[in-house]
């Protein structure tokens, strides 16, 4: 693996990617919000013998994309491998969901991928190798109820991501999305901690009752690990997926009720 820039690596499923990209020789770029926790865990990949280093913007503001590029270029000559992993949840109810929300979600869901792409994909194209990977979600083709507008803007992802590939044709750079199912981050664990307390329960019996009522096609009825995210991600930014492309790849555990 080669030089990558990978949004919202501070946790979560972006944590565990940056951690299994750097233990496979990948130079990790973590680009982040909060510069302190990047630095900190950029520094504890470098502790351990790998490469990385901190790029400090907002994935979902416009004009906060000066200079990033010609940054990272500076110091890498190009980046090889995109991982757009920025991304933002809150569960509402539809009537509650105003304008101002719907917008929000749209920005930094699907327009940082959208900028950060197109700001690094001629590059790669130039290049003749490269790999862009989105996050996406099995919200994204099941769309949920308790957030609507989280599962737009993840269908919209889905959607850019083929596009995109589409625009790629013979160049050696692939595109693919990647679909996680409920996964333990700690978004997540705030939201089950939440549900517990609402409902009086213990969050393990939380976590159950979420799988047997707003879930109940999980085949393996239990939060997905981040790092076996991250497996599927180092897969698609390696040389052995090189004829996987404009794919979106479930790392759901069954949660879609589809052979293809």
């Amino acid at each position: 693996l080669q030089r990558e820039e990978l949004t919202g690596a501070t946790r979560g499923i972006g944590l565990a990617c940056a951690k299994t990209l750097a233990a496979q020789g990948a130079a990790v770029y973590l680009g982040v919000r909060r510069l302190e926790a990047g630095q900190q865990i950029a520094d504890e990949l470098i502790a351990a013998g790998g490469r990385a280093g901190v790029v400090f913007f907002d994935a979902s503001r416009e004009e906060s994309f000066s200079g990033m590029v010609d940054e990272v270029a500076a110091k890498e000559g190009r980046l090889d491998i995109l991982v757009n992993n920025f991304g933002i949840f809150d569960p509402q109810p539809f009537e509650a969901i105003d304008d101002a929300q719907w917008q929000r979600f749209f920005d930094a869901n699907v327009m940082s991928g959208v900028r950060l792409t197109r700001a690094l994909l001629p590059a790669m194209q130039a290049a003749g190798w490269g790999r862009v990977v989105f996050i996406s979600s099995e919200s994204g083709i099941c769309p949920p109820a308790e957030m609507v507008h989280y599962g737009m803007s993840k269908s919209a992802q889905l959607s850019v991501a083929r596009g995109i590939a589409e625009t790629c044709v013979g160049s050696g750079v692939t595109v693919n999305s990647v679909l996680p199912g409920p996964t333990r981050t700690e978004g997540v664990a705030t939201f089950f901690a939440r549900l517990a307390e609402e409902q009086g329960v213990s969050v393990e019996e939380a976590e159950r009752a979420f799988f047997a009522n707003a879930r109940p096609t999980s085949i393996i009825k239990r939060l997905i690990d981040p790092a076996e995210v991250a497996a599927m991600v180092t897969y698609v930014c390696s040389p052995l997926s090189s004829a996987t492309h404009g794919a979106a790849l479930r790392v759901e555990g069954g949660v879609v009720r589809s052979m293809v």
